[in-house]
Parts: C-alpha cells; sequence; structure tokens
C-alpha cells in the first residue's frame, strides 16, 4: 500500500509509529501509553494516516481496536519501513546498541535458559529494553511485531530466516520406584499395560509415535493423569506416577540425577532443531543483529541441546 504525499517524511514516519502501536497494544490508550501521547494526539494521528491511506485500517469493536485487511497490509509495511530506519540510525559508527527488542520462546526453554541471556544482553547493552513473551504457542513474528523468537522443531513459515543452535529428543522416562513396581517396556506395544503421564499443552496427544530399526510405532494412551504443562508432569513422573514424555533439554537434570530413567532409546523420534529465527526479507535493525549474535554464541554452548553423540 502506498499512502499519498502531504506530509512531512517525519510525520509519515511517526504515524506509522503510532499505528503499529495501536495494532500492538490493541487499543488508542495502550497505544499512547507505551508512546508517551497524549490520547487525542493518537486519535488524530490515526485518522491522517486513515485519510491519505483512503481506507479504513482500523476495525473498532466493543472490545479493542483490530486491523482490517488494509490495516494488516500496511502495518507489516510499516514494520519493515520501522525496522530498516532504525536499522540506518543504529548503524552510524560508534552509536550504541538502543532501542526496543521484542523477542518470545518456548515457556519452560525460555524460563530456564533464554531469560538468562536476555539478562546478561540488557547489562551488556543499557538502552536496550526487551519485551520478552513466553508462550508454547508459535506466535506469528509478522503480526504480532515481534524482532526475533526461539523455536523448537521444524518451520513451517518460509517467511523465516533461521539459525540452528542446536537439538532435542522427545523422550520416554519414568522413576526408578515405578519401574522396580512395574517393570521396563521393551517396546512401545508394552505401554498397554503402563500408567501414563500426559500434557496436551505442551505440544502432546494422545497418540504417541516411536521410530526405530527402520520403522514407525505409534501408541494410543489413556493416561492416568492429565495437566496442562510439562513441569507438572515431572513432578508426577519423579513421584512414580507412571511414564511421561518430554523433551530431552527439560529431563536433562533428572536423568543426571537418576530420578528419572530414559527408556525406549533406540525407538526415540528424530531429533528437532533449536532454532533462532527472524523475519525474512527486511534488513535486519542493528539491535536484532547484535542480540542474535549474542544468543547463538550462549545457546550453542548449553550442554542439554548438542547433539548426542552418534545420534
Amino acid at each position: 500500500m502506498r499512502i499519498p504525499f502531504g506530509a512531512t517524511k517525519l510525520d509519515r514516519l511517526d504515524e506509522l509509529s503510532i499505528f503499529v502501536a495501536i495494532i500492538d497494544t490493541g487499543s488508542l490508550a495502550g497505544a499512547a501509553r507505551q508512546l508517551r501521547r497524549s490520547r487525542p494526539a493518537v486519535t488524530r494521528a490515526l485518522a491522517a494516516l486513515e485519510r491519505r491511506a483512503g481506507v479504513s485500517l482500523i476495525a473498532r469493536t466493543t472490545r479493542q481496536l483490530m486491523a482490517t485487511e488494509a490495516g494488516r497490509e500496511l502495518a507489516a509495511s510499516a514494520r519493515r519501513i520501522l525496522s530498516e530506519y532504525d536499522a540506518s540510525l543504529s548503524d552510524v559508527a560508534g552509536a550504541p546498541v538502543r532501542g526496543v527488542l521484542r523477542i518470545t520462546a518456548p515457556l519452560a526453554f525460555g524460563r530456564r535458559h533464554v531469560t538468562p541471556i536476555v539478562a546478561e544482553f540488557l547489562d551488556l547493552h543499557p538502552e536496550v529494553q526487551v519485551e520478552l513473551t513466553l508462550s508454547d504457542r508459535n506466535l506469528d513474528l509478522i503480526e504480532e511485531g515481534l524482532d526475533l523468537a526461539v523455536r523448537i522443531g521444524a518451520l513451517p513459515n518460509s517467511r523465516l530466516v533461521a539459525r540452528k543452535v542446536g537439538e532435542v529428543r522427545r523422550v520416554l522416562v519414568a522413576s526408578p520406584d515405578y519401574l522396580a513396581r512395574r517393570g521396563i517396556p521393551q517396546r512401545p506395544s508394552d505401554l498397554a499395560g503402563h500408567d501414563t503421564i500426559a500434557s496436551i499443552a505442551a505440544g502432546q496427544t494422545l497418540f504417541w509415535r516411536f521410530a526405530g530399526s527402520g520403522r514407525d510405532a505409534g501408541v494410543t494412551i489413556t493416561p492416568r493423569l492429565i495437566v496442562n504443562e510439562v513441569e507438572s508432569v515431572l513432578i508426577a513422573a519423579r513421584s512414580g506416577r507412571g511414564l511421561a514424555r518430554a523433551l530431552s533439554y527439560q529431563v536433562a537434570p533428572d536423568l543426571a540425577e537418576g530420578t528419572l530413567i530414559r527408556l525406549l532409546r533406540e525407538w526415540e523420534p528424530a531429533a528437532a532443531p533449536v532454532q533462532l529465527v527472524v523475519p525474512g526479507g527486511q534488513q535486519l535493525a542493528s539491535k536484532v543483529r547484535v542480540f542474535l549474535d549474542h544468543a547463538v554464541a550462549r545457546l550453542q554452548q548449553l550442554p542439554v541441546i548438542r547433539p548426542e553423540p552418534g545420534a
């Protein structure tokens, strides 16, 4: 979408910043707070932008403001323009890294491994502000206005550019106490005679797929316990409530301490990549490039996501 002339370039950049803030916060008041502007100023900027665009950019509901189809198109272009503008300023020789950096990561991995990296980055770059969203949903980077994401698994979205930093496996575990009472399964079909624990919210289903010796095997489970997050799965597994599946990094401390035992290793599915991803087709702002390099270096040092020998 092209915006007709009629305002200075600075005014248009300012309007685009306000428009993106409205989309991100879902309200005029939220955009005003985020940008430290008055609400009337935000309202005037939106009206001026819609007038020049010649179309409605915002659909007003009783709860929030949402972008129209034209608004979503403009928001995507606006993010790219503002990112390139920020990158141009940041690339000036000697300019410090500054600005707001928006990052998302899976909940457990983000809590354990990304948050410390972000904290260290903030110490190194005092003019940077980070908004870190931990969620097991794969948030759309463009629509959500995110600069970078940590993703575990294959990327279905070709608009993203990825840098692999490691890999994890989905593993089957149980406590020594449970295995002493119920026996050790030797093949996926043995799971029918065992108690199981599942977490639907962690991306698991009631159908567990295995692979080994060139064959695929699937087992439909009837869990004794279903919870909505992986930490509770592991608490129940440690207490001997049944077999559970988790990603290898999530159970690494338990395996090292012997509180959980890894089972059916020869039947584990292929490893899933751990990747840092950014939107494709646009110049990265200096803050994103610097954080990307910092995070890649730190994550590649994590033993829990290094490829296993012989895997």
